[in-house]
């Protein structure tokens, strides 16, 4: 393959819809290939357009402001990094030759909740959840007495666990409601899922392209309102559990089609495995990928991206720890205890230009040799001295 220069004629050029903590990975794998990266996003300043060698914010919904800057730029490539974008604008770009990672249809699929579930599930014949999907309150309280207390309510379509709600018993109902409804994102319709009694929770992260794929360890996983605060990679479990699992990733992400990396969710219980999500681009669990493989999730990305051999070091196990902001503020200070920073461990700070309450502005990342559960240890005492200042 031949590689150029940023800023050329010729320059092969990898465009970013959305530009968060993730895509600023992936801005900076790209550049060390000397690939042209173009960040856009609907906020100024954001992660990936610090480090990026262009950067336009315009409305992501808006599918003219999406097509005017794709035909401005005309990127080799198309990495779409958010679920709230507005997906006509892709599969016309798609028609007009532009290569969508992985492909306007798989982002399609993946966005909505719904899409995603009915192909797994009636489309693909994997193992899931029961579910229903309702638009209305009186929708809402008829699938819970279906699924059964605890269930589970989400928009179905919204990013980072947004308007997710458990639901102990019809008294949380219009709580659930409410959330789900102020959620970002189109909450015009939700999925209810029955509570799954799962041991644990995986992301299987699936890397693939025309010529192979590849998985990584899977990754165990904490969430708190729906949204991520602790992974550890390998998760502990059967090589049964794994084997499922890795069938499960293999026949939704070739269902999928397309180049780049995948983060599978599934629940575990025993040997079973059950899907719950996946979306088409790095995952936030997967950033513990950066001290425990020589190729992170997002070095695997670019590399599938561009066609290139998937091989990588596995080389112990590590964890990670989301930080949240505690305050509001448009000048945010992230205080971080210099113990963080050993031979074994460091901090991320992903530099956002604002923060509210609950937005990630930082992860700790451990690594131990054998023991992912000791690196977890690790990771959850680092957190602990981070603090807005």
């Amino acid at each position: 393959m031949n590689f150029t220069a940023p800023l050329k004629s010729d320059s092969i050029k990898v465009m970013l819809l959305g530009s968060g903590e993730l895509g600023k990975e992936v801005v900076i794998e790209a550049q060390r290939l000397g690939i042209e990266t173009i960040a856009v996003d609907s906020y100024n300043n954001a992660p990936a357009q610090l480090v990026a060698n262009k950067a336009y914010t315009i409305n992501m919904k808006n599918k003219n402001e999406i097509l005017d800057v794709i035909r401005r730029e005309k990127p080799t490539y198309i990495l779409p990094e958010v679920e709230a974008i507005n997906i006509e604008a892709l599969f016309e770009a798609e028609n007009e030759g532009f290569h969508v990672i992985p492909n306007a249809d798989a982002v399609n699929k993946t966005m909505n909740r719904k899409n995603i579930r009915q192909f797994a599930a009636e489309e693909l014949k994997v193992k899931t959840g029961p579910y229903e999907f309702v638009t209305t309150f009186e929708g809402l309280q008829s699938a819970a007495q279906n699924m059964g207390f605890p269930c589970v309510i989400k928009p179905v379509m919204s990013s980072s666990g947004h308007g997710q709600s458990v639901a102990k018993s019809e008294a949380d109902l219009a709580k659930s409601w409410e959330i789900a409804k102020e959620a970002r994102g189109d909450a015009s319709e939700l999925i209810v899922e029955a509570f799954v009694k799962f041991d644990y929770e995986i992301t299987m992260l699936t890397v693939r392209n025309e010529q192979q794929t590849v998985f990584c360890e899977p990754i165990g996983h904490i969430q708190q309102d729906g949204d991520y605060i602790f992974s550890w990679q390998p998760m502990n479990m059967s090589e049964t559990a794994k084997k499922n699992a890795q069938e499960i990733a293999k026949t939704v992400t070739d269902g999928l089609g397309g180049r780049g990396i995948f983060g599978v969710e599934m629940f575990v219980q025993g040997d079973e495995v059950y899907f719950s999500e996946v979306s088409p681009r790095p995952h936030d669990t997967g950033m513990v990928t950066m001290i425990t493989q020589s190729q992170s999730e997002f070095a695997l990305h670019i590399r599938a991206v561009l066609g290139l051999p998937l091989d990588y070091i596995d080389y112990g196990a590590g964890a990670s720890a989301a930080y949240k902001a505690k305050e509001d503020t448009f000048n945010p200070i992230v205080e971080i205890n210099e113990k963080a920073f050993t031979a074994t461990s460091y901090a991320r700070v992903f530099g956002k230009p604002q923060s509210h309450v609950g937005r990630r502005m930082a992860v700790a990342l451990t690594f131990d040799k054998d023991s992912s559960e000791k690196a977890l240890e690790e990771a959850r005492e680092i957190i602990k001295n981070f603090n807005d200042k």
